[in-house]
């Protein structure tokens, strides 16, 4: 089996990968060795596919690379690296992908993600911009560009990529959504992306995601009264007993 090394000191959410094998499992009542048996039946991509649902990454590799070696196969194997935090190995498969097909929307994304977990914003930036403009419908793609902008503290562009993707989906920034990476490394970075998630909901009405937001904003150190007193997108949102709590909970007067 090939070794490799992990990623040292790397604080990294697993998401913003687009290309997953979907999650299917076997059922409860199939006896182990049944299902064994079924495992090794399988086509290498499949079984990786299913293995990968289970989160048994290092063989999902082994029987990807029993697969025909085309773009899919090294895409599903860079998430499989991914996975492991082994972001150099992910990339190298990612970068054959495209080796193979130079305009897979999947794979740039995903190369994105990786420089992005390397802190190297300006080519995750990079590449996320090309992914989207081959996928310009991608909310989680948009969502992806909006949150590396904010690591770079380059906060207007990152407002106008996570409008884009508010407008495809506002369901894009659930909190449970695992598809979108995770906010940038500074806390006042990722205070003020927070904020402006909370700007976009209030704008759609959305109260109970706005307050949330907010909240999200206040743990990671948001403090300016003025600006959240004074902005209209919030004056609606002012008013509710849910505002009125909220500034009780984190003592804002």
């Amino acid at each position: 089996m090939k070794s490799f090394r992990l990623a040292a000191g790397l604080s990294l959410t697993l998401a913003g990968l687009l290309g997953c094998p979907v999650h299917f499992a076997f059922a409860g009542s199939v006896p182990q060795n049944s299902a064994a048996l079924s495992l090794a039946a399988l086509p290498p991509e499949e079984r990786g596919d299913l293995l990968m649902a289970r989160g048994e990454f290092l063989a999902a590799i082994e029987a990807y690379r029993e697969a025909p070696s085309d773009a899919q196969v090294y895409n599903k194997m860079g998430i499989a690296y991914h996975h492991l935090l082994a972001i150099d190995l992910a990339k190298k498969d990612y970068e054959k992908a495209l080796l193979i097909r130079p305009n897979y929307p999947e794979a740039i994304n995903n190369l994105g993600a990786a420089y992005f977990a390397k802190q190297d914003y300006r080519k995750a930036i990079r590449f996320y911009r090309r992914a989207l403009q081959m996928m310009p419908d991608s909310p989680v793609i948009a969502a992806n560009l909006g949150t590396a902008y904010f690591a770079r503290g380059q906060f207007r562009p990152g407002l106008e990529a996570y409008r884009t993707a508010f407008r495809l989906d506002p369901g894009v920034f659930n909190m449970e959504n695992t598809q979108v990476i995770s906010g940038p490394t500074r806390k006042a970075d990722r205070a003020n992306q927070d904020y402006c998630i909370a700007e976009l909901f209030a704008q759609a009405g959305m109260k109970e995601q706005a307050i949330d937001y907010l909240r999200k904003a206040f743990g990671e150190g948001f403090d300016d009264r003025n600006r959240l007193m004074d902005d209209a997108v919030f004056s609606k949102l002012r008013q509710t007993s849910e505002f009125a709590q909220l500034m009780a909970e984190e003592k804002i007067h």
